[in-house]
């Protein structure tokens, strides 16, 4: 009898030690789901401009948080364990969302941002004249004029705040003009508009060449300082 009770008696202990073993095991998986949950509800009371700007650190400190959530819930029996793995999934999928979120405002962020070389061409040409391909299928003889003086009365109001890659990107925008206007003069573009192009050729030529020096030389001197 004295031995049952004693065996009884270690028994109760034992499973009065799992038990508590378990409990604390939950409480620490409960702790760090819930770490979890208010960090993720945290994110979307939080500046979107501040997030995005600081989205590879919060997502670092994610997955550190949805780790250690996953970790709790291995020595926790398998119906606790699973009320944990929902709860810790719902907050992943609500992360997700606003992950998406996020991903899709950089996008649209980076996407607004403006081209500097198409700012240039649509300085020195018109909104929207020139795109990437440099095309100017649009200019023709009855227009191949007023281009050339656009370009150049733009050029010489804007030269000074030029950098090195502008004036090499202006250096293509030039050639692929003149390039249309080999085309055109087969088109039947006037002896007049032609000697007026030409003039405005011999203008550009020697400046463009000086001030293409000039923003190197400034350039260089600045890296220097």
């Amino acid at each position: 009898m004295k031995k049952s009770m004693l065996k009884f008696g270690i028994l109760s202990m034992v499973l009065i030690g799992m038990v508590s073993c378990q409990n604390k095991e939950k409480e620490a998986a409960d702790k760090r789901i819930s770490e979890l949950e208010s960090y993720v509800d945290s994110l979307k009371m939080a500046d979107t401009d501040e997030m995005m700007a600081n989205w590879d650190q919060i997502a670092t400190d994610f997955d550190r948080k949805s780790a250690d959530a996953n970790e709790s819930l291995v020595a926790l029996d398998e119906a606790t364990k699973t009320a944990s793995q929902e709860k810790i999934n719902a907050t992943v999928a609500k992360y997700d969302e606003l992950k998406v979120s996020m991903e899709t405002k950089k996008a649209a962020t980076i996407s607004a941002k403006p081209n500097p070389s198409q700012l240039l061409r649509d300085r020195l040409f018109g909104a929207g004249k020139i795109g990437d391909d440099m095309s100017f299928a649009w200019v023709n003889k009855d227009n191949i004029l007023k281009t050339y003086e656009t370009f150049f009365q733009s050029y010489k109001d804007n030269k000074e705040d030029f950098s090195r890659e502008d004036y090499d990107e202006i250096k293509l925008m030039y050639e692929a003009l003149d390039n249309r206007k080999n085309t055109v003069e087969k088109e039947g573009l006037t002896s007049d508009d032609n000697s007026s192009i030409a003039s405005i050729k011999l203008k550009f030529g020697p400046m463009f060449k000086l001030n293409r020096m000039g923003a190197k030389s400034r350039e260089t001197s600045e890296a220097k300082e």
